[in-house]
């Protein structure tokens, strides 16, 4: 994503590393149960369907050890389901099928993950994903009657199943960091009141809210923390007097790349205390909790970049070299995670840049897929 001046601002005068904050936080009321605790990640046959390509071509290049690696991530990893626009709305149905039938053969519950993402003048600092409303031909009442309105009561109806809800990735971010962008700045209110609608039309115990917090190489710097935990507070206030208590925490690195765990520290995180993802969370907590707002995280590693693949953190589109990242799992060796989680479906491009002959943004590229299979984290493979 673009650099903010806010953040060109710090670098210029050498302020992005700074004290930990000196305030007392407060305690957050939201429920302390770990939803992802006990239950299996629902994994989507629909994205797994889409692996039998990967697997072939990869047979065609003779490349048989990565090729028999597919049907284990085929049969094992989760992927969240993407609800991006009216037409998709059908992907809850299918899901919904698709979890009940796992959980009846299996025996175990299922946590289905589903990302709400079809704002009014959606990606509005890049474009490469801007969605089907516009604020001006009346998106916000579509937004809420068309879109928000069944997609909750999809999921209100399978009461069955638990959901984790990922809430209008990127959205809120912008308002922290690119409003010096005309588009940024038109849809701030827009953003809000679509946000603080769909959380209170989401309010069911077994439906679990996580609004997207960017990334740690976005909204991680010093100077941009306090800003972000702000931001998200007028939203979730805008929701209802009952605040942090309509939503379970956040997510961050959606349809990023940055790891969990750094094995190699970047050059380009050197004025960061974010500089992989477990150190955003932790960096961003205390000011979440001086908001009133629970410090609980979901973290994307569906894709993670190899060491040395980025010049610049602001590099997000079909990076290349990359490969799947760590594998779904509630273990995480950071109390303020509930789970590492795989938001963005590897192989679905990020738009027409990055690596060469990547198609438009949510379309397959198989050979960004193989590539993902071929650099997986070891942890992908654990009992193959």
């Amino acid at each position: 994503m673009r650099p903010s001046t806010l953040l060109l601002t710090a670098l210029s005068t050498g302020s992005l590393v700074a004290a930990a904050p000196s305030f007392t936080p407060k305690p957050s009321t939201t429920k302390s149960t770990n939803p992802f605790e006990g239950k299996t990640q629902f994994v989507n046959p629909k994205w797994a369907a889409k692996l039998d390509q990967t697997f072939w071509n990869l047979l065609k290049k003779g490349d048989i050890l990565n090729a028999l690696k597919v049907p284990k991530i085929q049969a094992t990893m989760s992927t969240f389901v993407w609800v991006s626009r009216r037409s998709e709305l059908v992907n809850i149905d299918d899901a919904i099928a698709a979890a009940r039938k796992a959980q009846k053969l299996t025996g175990k519950k299922q946590i289905v993950g589903l990302v709400l993402y079809n704002l009014p003048d959606r990606d509005c600092s890049a474009g490469e994903s801007a969605g089907e409303l516009s604020s001006a031909q009346n998106g916000l009442e579509i937004y809420k009657e068309e879109f928000v309105k069944p997609f909750a009561e999809k999921v209100a109806a399978a009461k069955d199943l638990t959901f984790a809800v990922v809430l209008e990735p990127d959205s809120l971010a912008n308002l922290v960091t690119n409003m010096g962008i005309e588009f940024c700045a038109n849809a701030a209110d827009v953003y809000r009141e679509g946000i603080a609608h769909a959380i209170n039309a989401l309010q069911y115990d077994h439906v679990h809210l996580y609004i997207d917090a960017a990334h740690g190489g976005w909204l991680g710097w010093d100077p941009n923390l306090p800003l972000a935990a702000k931001e998200f507070a007028k939203v979730v206030k805008l929701a209802g007097e009952k605040g942090g208590n309509k939503i379970r925490g956040f997510v961050t690195n959606v349809s990023n790349y940055n790891p969990f765990h750094a094995k190699v520290r970047e050059n380009y995180t050197e004025w960061s205390n974010s500089w992989d993802e477990s150190h955003y969370v932790s960096s961003l907590a205390p000011f979440l909790e001086e908001e009133g707002l629970p410090s609980r995280f979901i973290v994307d590693q569906g894709r993670v970049h190899l060491p040395g693949a980025r010049k610049e953190w602001g590099e997000w589109c079909n990076v290349e070299p990359a490969g799947f990242g760590m594998a779904p799992t509630t273990k995480t060796n950071n109390t303020h995670v509930d789970a590492i989680v795989w938001v963005k479906p590897g192989g679905e491009s990020d738009g027409q840049c990055g690596m060469a002959g990547a198609p438009r943004a949510g379309e397959w590229f198989d050979e960004y897929a193989q590539m993902l299979v071929k650099n997986a984290d070891p942890s992908v493979f654990k009992l193959f």
